[in-house]
């Protein structure tokens, strides 16, 4: 009864002692430290277990001290958006299909609630979904090299390793019938076992504040899902969960439009990015 308490506890309360300042936070990390004393040689199962839950929490406490109000407010941000996908992404129902590419590509939307329109990517890519991660967080600010629709994408800050803070400029549509669009947001970074997330949502940051000439637009939830198929480890089942608001007066339909082939498009351009990636190592290893 014990563990599943304290289990229980933990899971609800970490969001609530995140928040925690001074003495509070302290007192928590002195608790993890009196526990590690309890649980000595001939300990109980049940304090064993305590001391694990009470490890994590110490950890992501003490981790978190050195950040400021506003760089936790940032993590906040990562992480609900985060969670916010995955819940979105988990109902399987009301989906409706936008378009299938001949080669199996597909993107389906959904209205939702306080939310709008959302769209998501389902492909299955020839990559591991290591290298797909390594490219799209490690390489990040390279986007606008390989992806023609991404003018810039500039990392403003950096929080702790799964939380940052990002400028995007998007290109032009052809024809200029959607012109560029600026968005400042906060990303979630996170891998849990073999399965990769990168999170996102609308933010604002003191050093990029809207731009003359550029509409800043707004994102969020969003959030791409990486995850080894079943069948080959090597490939990959890719997910992305795209909600934009570009603002300005653009036709619902148009809009449709232009964000379903985007997914489209970045899943070919990718697709490209990652068979030159292996080129490349290839021919440095020759």
């Amino acid at each position: 009864m014990l563990p599943a308490t304290f289990k229980l506890c933990a899971g609800i309360s970490y969001r609530h002692m995140r928040n925690m300042t001074g003495l509070r936070k302290n007192a928590m990390v002195a608790i993890h430290h009196e526990l590690n004393r309890l649980a000595g040689p001939g300990s109980s199962n049940w304090i064993s277990q305590v001391r694990r839950r009470s490890s994590f929490l110490s950890a992501r406490i003490e981790e978190e001290q050195g950040y400021n109000e506003q760089e936790m407010s940032y993590v906040k941000q990562g992480e609900d958006a985060l969670q916010k996908a995955i819940s979105i992404l988990s109902e399987q129902d009301g989906w409706t299909i936008e378009t299938v590419a001949a080669n199996g590509d597909k993107v389906l939307s959904k209205m939702l609630p306080d939310i709008g329109k959302v769209f998501k990517l389902e492909v299955m890519l020839e990559q591991h979904p290591d290298n797909l991660y390594n490219e799209l967080v490690g390489n990040m600010e390279q986007m606008g090299e390989w992806n023609p629709n991404v003018k810039q994408v500039k990392i403003l800050q950096k929080i702790g390793k799964e939380t940052m803070v990002t400028h995007e400029v998007s290109a032009e549509t052809p024809g200029n019938v959607v012109g560029p669009r600026d968005f400042v947001s906060v990303r979630c970074a996170k891998r849990r076992g073999s399965t990769c997330f990168l999170a996102g949502m609308s933010t604002k940051h003191p050093n990029m504040p809207e731009q003359r000439g550029v509409v800043r637009a707004e994102n969020g939830p969003t959030c791409i899902v990486m995850k080894p198929c079943a069948e080959d480890p090597n490939k990959t089942k890719f997910t992305w969960l795209l909600n934009i608001d570009l603002k300005g007066w653009i036709p619902k339909t148009i809009i449709n439009k232009v964000l379903s082939q985007t997914q489209v498009d970045f899943a070919n351009h990718l697709r490209q990015r990652m068979a030159n990636n292996v080129s490349m190592e290839m021919a440095h290893a020759c």
